[in-house]
């Protein structure tokens, strides 16, 4: 009984944390935006979708990862972008939570090269994710969507770097040690 109201408390937590992160997301998505020299603009909503993988786990991570992500478009006017970017910006946290396992499995001191790796991983869905969603879904061919894939690519790069050094960070300050996060 004891073990079964553990785990109660565990998944409770985690669904809390989760939806915490999924508002962090939307607002970081939408709130905190760095123009990008390719035109549009850069935001940190990517960087705490790898943390949030990295700390939850591929199922918590795709629930925060893309409600947050999607509410964010939704909010700002993109509603053809919400069933897309649910599915895309969530792949992102399982490949990135995923390969993360991986290398701890090996070697628990391939940590950061595992947020890198799987920080790679997950964006490499969002770049080819957005490519074929633009390009089919939303019926703008394969050349026209092809325009959309550089500035998707720095977007990436900037959600790695940040993201692998916030990583580092929150697990220098032991603040997760209070349950059983995934990979921080």
């Amino acid at each position: 009984m004891s073990n079964e109201k553990n785990n109660a408390k565990e998944i409770l937590l985690k669904i809390c944390i989760a939806g915490m992160f999924a508002a962090l997301i939307c607002v970081a998505t939408m709130i905190i935006q760095i123009p990008s020299p390719l035109g549009g603009y850069v935001n940190f909503g990517d960087c705490f979708i790898l943390i949030a993988a990295w700390v939850l786990g591929p199922v918590y991570g795709f629930a925060a990862g893309g409600i947050g992500s999607a509410m964010a478009d939704l909010l700002s006017g993109y509603a053809h972008y919400v069933p897309g970017t649910f599915v895309i910006k969530g792949l992102i946290a399982v490949a990135a939570a995923l390969v993360v396992r991986a290398f701890l499995k090996k070697n628990e001191k391939l940590r950061l090269p595992g947020y890198i790796v799987g920080g790679i991983a997950g964006e490499i869905i969002m770049v080819g994710g957005y490519y074929l969603y633009a390009a089919v879904a939303l019926g703008k061919g394969f050349v026209v969507a092809f325009d959309s894939v550089l500035g998707n690519v720095v977007q990436g790069a900037f959600g790695v770097v940040l993201g692998t050094i916030l990583a580092g960070v929150i697990a220098k300050t032991h603040v997760l040690k209070k349950f059983n996060s995934y990979a921080v």
